[in-house]
């Protein structure tokens, strides 16, 4: 693992030095199914199918590899109950919330822009002759 020190013996990372390891984490959150997990859990606490069915279009395997990457990164808790049937319920971490809200707003812009941006994609389609 690469890690960069400024003078002060501080630990620095650098998203767009190839070998820092928050390029990583950056896309866990930012991956597709990072920022619907994540804004989705915003809500509150979430069973794994409530968050499957939230987050429409995940396959099962892929919510389960989000899900898990953000809980390494510490952005996610999971808590699973010993009942029968067993009860897994995801929650945000107060880091996680931080970073879900930052994300919101993103998802919130993009959403607001929309008509916008299908205006220019009929531009650009129109201009490339597709």
């Amino acid at each position: 693992m690469t890690q960069w020190v400024d003078e002060h013996g501080k630990l620095v990372f650098d998203v767009f030095a190839k070998a820092c390891t928050s390029r990583a984490t950056l896309e866990h959150v930012t991956g597709r199914w990072g920022v619907l997990t994540m804004v989705a859990l915003r809500d509150g606490t979430l069973r794994f199918n409530a968050l499957r069915r939230r987050v429409d279009g995940v396959s099962e395997k892929m919510l389960a590899q989000t899900l898990q990457a953000l809980e390494r990164d510490g952005f996610v808790h999971r808590e699973a109950q010993a009942t029968i049937p067993p009860r897994v319920d995801y929650t945000l971490t107060p880091m996680g919330r931080q970073t879900a809200d930052s994300l919101l707003s993103l998802v919130e812009l993009v959403e607001s822009q929309m008509v916008e941006v299908e205006a220019a994609q009929a531009r650009y389609d129109t201009a490339k002759g597709d």
